[in-house]
């Protein structure tokens, strides 16, 4: 199963309410296998369909997970700029099901 992961940032704190990278993809796709598919409830995250993560300081970033033919993986990741170093997003994602730091994760040390 191909799952898509498309990072947007709806609220902005910066001096012009926007966001310098509006209007570009930003989108990841993972190949999630059967095995992995039940650990991490894949069936679960694709219900919920988005995901968000607030900062203290009125940023707010938005993840959306659909699952995705390999035509439209092909086409996505042509696309795409990248995840703007958010793919932790994605890992927490599917390791606990919502979006952690590695401090609330219990990882703060790596």
């Amino acid at each position: 199963m191909i799952v898509a992961f498309e990072l947007s940032m709806p609220s902005v704190a910066s001096w012009n309410s926007r966001w310098s990278g509006e209007g570009r993809a930003y989108v990841k796709t993972r190949n999630i296998s059967k095995k992995v598919a039940g650990e991490c409830a894949i069936d679960e995250i694709l219900k919920r369909r988005t995901f968000t993560y607030r900062w203290d300081d009125g940023w707010c970033a938005m993840v959306t997970v659909r699952k995705v033919d390999s035509k439209e993986n092909v086409k996505l990741r042509r696309k795409s700029v990248g995840f703007c170093g958010y793919d932790w997003m994605i890992d927490s994602i599917l390791d606990y099901g919502e979006i952690l730091t590695r401090k609330e994760q219990g990882n703060e040390n790596q």
